[in-house]
């Protein structure tokens, strides 16, 4: 039985409204189907059907800032694919603004990278918009600036060129950012009281992550080994060969002085040496010291076996461990008053699910002790009260996030944030009690807002989303059932728009990514992957749930499909299905299936144990767990996940792999993949449509090119929504090839 559970809505305050600028308009011409031509889709459809024996059939810059003011408002217009049209409706021109498309969800533009000054009175805040004008298609993002009373916002940063991670000086009078306008990411600086912005370095391979000096007159920041001229020249005639894992280029700390009468870049001063790779760091609030955290190298699939904490001059010297052992040791904070650091750790093991919980340690002795567990044990560090008695972090607390202060003490946990949404970017000013953060909620878009720490009074200071186009939404319920193990499990309806009670209409079953993924109560209308209200603007219901495996529900949940893959949460995600009929909402007989990277793997797993589905589309998916482990960037989490190595326990591998169960198929399975798909390699969603396709079964795959785990380029964004609905139509409308 679900319980119903409401529909989250965001606080909300009047602010200044931002509007588009005439440059970066969101414009976009009619993508015709050769326009599309970059996105090659390949399809096969089978002249005839077999049913497989055991397969189961179930019912179930700087001149802004002397001026607060707003920018100048342009009209924002799109015109939509022409495939999309036929799925649609939606005229050529694309100019209604009366109905949820791709097109109108791309006006929602993207908020992040929150940065609070240190008296509060001043919030930085990072906006994206898509740019899409004829062969142009990319992000831009600036850095704008809000009063704390929300009377005054500004783009802070102009150009061509991104600019991202504002951080105020110590004094408030500067901000930092990064930027790539001068070839390579550098960190580049602009006066508060007015000026121009100017570059502070000059580091060969670009800038990572960076922190002001606590007294302001330095920066410290990672750079990754630049090649050396050897390695160039090579390069340049041709002869540059590689060796796999060998020759790493690691990450190191480097710091820059600043001085604010100075006008080029000054000379950085390297501070670590080794063959360690640098994943964080924090200064030592004396500013005589850098804590760091590292791990053995580069690679993306170290990151989740190793890890660990140690020390260094701010003149650099002798590298000092201060945490090892078997475990994953991450971002570590130091505490106002010097006597502590926090950090986040799996504790004594590797842990490649996703066990992350607070720990501190003492600087001067080592010691180290667990903090208070958090409701997810998967914690993200923002930083510490200015006393140095609380830590802040932000967390999944099931389809939400929140943000909670964990006391150095072993006290009670607080919540600092409430209600039914999801906090993105945060940052605290601990001096004098105040927070800002991004919000937002399945029907209100992401927002910057500043609320006190002690008393959750969230105050709207931006208007990033104002003047975007509000069709009437599919509404959005929070819904929660059993799996017939009975396992709870929470999932995210959102109803056709103007859905009429008692009408039962074709539902998506959507299946996110991880498994430690979670669908949240962020904005429905945002540009995603996966359009939701697009969906509900087409007559569909879309149902997300959190099988077992997600976050958001504690360790316990998150392990819960250990060495399951396939089996378990696929009878949470069936029952939510069912769930979902027993209300009145679904027609049974119109069920649709989608998911992207671990979704698509239930997907290609789904449609070798039930024919259920009318149709499905794969996104992304690792259909053969096999071929997986050995050619992804992180095997190690895949062996985590099966309990072992392939080598030494094939069953398991094959026994959780579709492939493997590839000719109980029948459903027509859309396959969709990036060309340049590392996590997710290339070649799974060939195995997949190549095996569909020899089987006769109904298949499509659409390949985008330049495209790694997911789509980078706003226009394949807007595509793969566009692409599914006409797959989905095509067996929601027609009949579909009857099995024998």
């Amino acid at each position: 039985m679900s319980r119903r559970m409401g529909s989250g809505s965001g606080a909300a305050a009047n602010g200044p409204t931002l509007r588009r600028r005439g440059h970066a308009t969101l414009r976009r011409t009619a993508l015709s189907r050769t326009g599309l031509r970059c996105m090659m889709a390949v399809r096969h459809t089978r002249n005839d059907s077999t049913k497989a024996p055991g397969m189961t059939t179930s019912r179930t810059l700087a001149t802004a800032v002397l001026a607060f003011a707003l920018a100048v408002a342009v009209p924002v217009r799109f015109s939509p694919p022409a495939h999309a049209q036929e799925a649609t409706g939606t005229s050529a021109d694309g100019a209604t603004d009366d109905r949820w498309t791709p097109a109108l969800s791309m006006q929602y533009l993207g908020v992040s990278g929150v940065a609070i000054s240190p008296d509060g009175s001043r919030v930085a805040y990072v906006v994206r918009e898509p740019l899409m004008e004829g062969e142009q298609s990319e992000y831009l993002s600036h850095i704008w600036m809000a009063a704390a009373d929300g009377s005054r916002n500004i783009r802070f940063t102009q150009g061509e060129s991104s600019a991202s991670s504002p951080a105020f000086s110590p004094d408030g009078e500067w901000l930092a950012f990064t930027t790539g306008r001068s070839g390579s990411n550098q960190i580049w600086v602009i006066p508060l009281t007015g000026g121009e912005a100017r570059q502070v370095t000059d580091a060969k391979a670009g800038v990572g992550q960076f922190r002001w000096s606590p007294d302001g007159d330095a920066f410290a920041f990672v750079m990754r080994d630049p090649q050396t001229e050897e390695e160039e020249e090579a390069a340049r005639e041709k002869r540059d060969v590689i060796l796999v894992d060998q020759h790493f280029k690691y990450g190191h700390i480097y710091s820059v002085p600043f001085d604010p009468s100075a006008t080029g870049t000054a000379e950085a001063t390297r501070l670590t040496e080794g063959d360690f790779h640098v994943t964080g760091f924090d200064w030592a609030p004396d500013g005589e010291r850098l804590v760091f955290a590292h791990q053995a190298d580069p690679r993306i699939n170290t990151g989740r076996l190793s890890g660990d904490i140690a020390l260094v001059g701010a003149d650099g010297g002798e590298v000092t461990q201060l945490v090892t052992g078997d475990g994953i040791e991450t971002s570590p904070r130091w505490s106002p008053d010097g006597s502590l650091i926090a950090y986040a750790s799996s504790g004594s093991q590797p842990e490649p699910i996703g066990l992350a919980d607070l720990y501190v340690v003492d600087p001067a002795t080592g010691a180290t002790r667990m903090l208070p567990e958090t409701p997810n044990r998967s914690v993200f560090i923002l930083g510490w009260s200015d006393d140095s008695g609380e830590v802040f972090l932000s967390e999944f607390l099931g389809t939400t996030r929140h943000l909670i202060a964990v006391p150095v003490d072993g006290g009670a946990i607080r919540q600092l944030t409430e209600g039914d949404g999801f906090v993105g970017s945060a940052a605290v000013a601990a001096a004098n009690g105040m927070m800002a953060l991004t919000w937002e909620t399945s029907d209100d878009p992401g927002e910057v807002y500043i609320t006190g720490m002690d008393a959750f009074a969230p105050r709207r200071i931006s208007a990033v989303n104002t003047d975007a186009p509000r069709p009437a939404m599919g509404r959005t319920e929070l819904l929660a059932w059993e799996a017939p193990d009975g396992t709870p499990v929470e999932g995210l309806l959102t109803y056709p728009v103007g859905y009429e009670a008692g009408t039962r209409v074709p539902l998506i079953l959507n299946v996110h990514g991880g498994p430690s993924g979670v669908f949240a109560q962020s904005f429905t209308g945002a540009p995603s992957i996966y359009m939701i209200q697009y969906f509900a603007q087409e007559g569909m219901a879309v149902l997300r749930p959190n099988p077992r495996g997600s976050t958001g529900y504690g360790k316990e949940f998150r392990y819960a499909n250990f060495m399951d893959w396939g089996y378990g949460d696929l009878s949470d995600l069936l029952a939510g299905v069912d769930e979902v009929i027993e209300m009145g909402v679904a027609h049974p007989d119109s069920l649709l299936l989608m998911g992207w990277s671990y979704g698509g793997y239930m997907t290609s797993f789904a449609v070798t144990q039930t024919d259920r589905f009318r149709a499905a589309s794969m996104g992304a998916g690792l259909p053969n767990l096999v071929s997986m482990v050995t050619t992804t960037d992180i095997g190690d989490y895949l062996v985590g996940h099966m309990g072992g190595e392939y080598f030494d326990d094939y069953e398991t591998y094959e026994k959780h792999s579709a492939i493997y169960h590839i000719s109980n198929v029948t459903t027509p399975t859309q396959v969709i993949h990036g060309a340049q798909d590392l996590r997710v390699p290339f070649a799974q969603g060939q195995e997949f449509f190549n095996s569909l396709r020899r089987l006769g079964v109904d298949t499509e795959m659409v390949v985008y090119p330049r495209t790694p785990h997911g789509p980078t380029e706003p226009k394949f964004l807007m595509d793969v929504s566009e692409r599914i609905l006409v797959w989905f139509n095509k067996y929601l409308r027609g009949p579909r090839p009857a099995a024998e």
